[in-house]
């Protein structure tokens, strides 16, 4: 199911300036059949991009934002799989399995992304090999970062994990040690599987022994040799 905020905007493929790794391989044949088949879509802060258990008929490509990929459990608790930058796809492992979306995908500020009809994403896919070696190689790095990203949070004690959410948001999001966390502080439990209480105590520790600095939401790592060793012996 496609999901529309109010606010569309008028894209043109062969003149974009953010395309995809993937995109960059079409010719300009298709690059314009591209443009006929996808249009950009504009979200705010907590609209919903894509729903879980929806039918999976367009791709949609992150051009600006970030966006909170997240699920729900047994008892209807939330859990948070990643925070995913701009330059990226969301939910390719739906469209490959079996066309339903098993994920909800959540703007965390001023998003834009770009729907593209599926067929013809698929298209593009069985024909050209270059286009969907980059598809293919975004789906493992995605994958294989996030399985070591798990298994981490579940041999490491509160320290460690919360170590290694703020050397994700600072290394992996932001590429810097100066950032404003895009999650609150009961979604960042919800991503490494604590309580909202074991991440403030946490992060009030961290700031006491001056590993970093808080002030809201905004983030200074003041010693990130020290964060790190945190995070290795966890």
């Amino acid at each position: 199911m496609l999901l529309k905020s109010n606010a569309s905007i008028f894209s043109n493929c062969e003149t974009c300036t953010d395309k995809s790794c993937a995109v960059q391989m079409l010719s300009g044949d298709d690059l314009s059949l591209l443009s006929d088949n996808c249009h950009e879509v504009s979200f705010e802060r907590g609209e919903i991009i894509l729903s879980e258990g929806a039918w999976a008929d367009h791709v949609v490509y992150l051009r600006s934002g970030l966006v909170k990929e997240y699920g729900k459990g047994d008892r209807h608790q939330e859990y948070i799989l990643q925070v995913i930058k701009p330059h990226s796809y969301l939910g390719l492992h739906s469209i490959f399995s079996d066309n339903i979306t098993h994920y909800s995908y959540m703007a965390l500020n001023n998003v834009t992304v770009c729907y593209i009809k599926l067929p013809v994403f698929s298209t593009f896919i069985k024909e050209n090999g270059r286009f969907g070696y980059e598809i293919l190689s975004s789906v493992c790095n995605d994958s294989v970062r996030n399985y070591h990203r798990f298994i981490d949070q579940h041999q490491k004690k509160i320290f460690g994990k919360v170590a290694d959410a703020l050397l994700y948001f600072s290394c992996v999001i932001f590429n810097s040690p100066n950032f404003i966390l895009p999650l609150s502080r009961k979604e960042i439990a919800c991503m490494i599987g604590t309580s909202r209480e074991s991440v403030s105590k946490q992060i009030c520790g961290f700031e006491s022994d001056k590993i970093i600095k808080v002030n809201g939401r905004c983030i200074s790592i003041l010693d990130m040799d020290k964060l790190k060793q945190i995070s290795r012996v966890g």
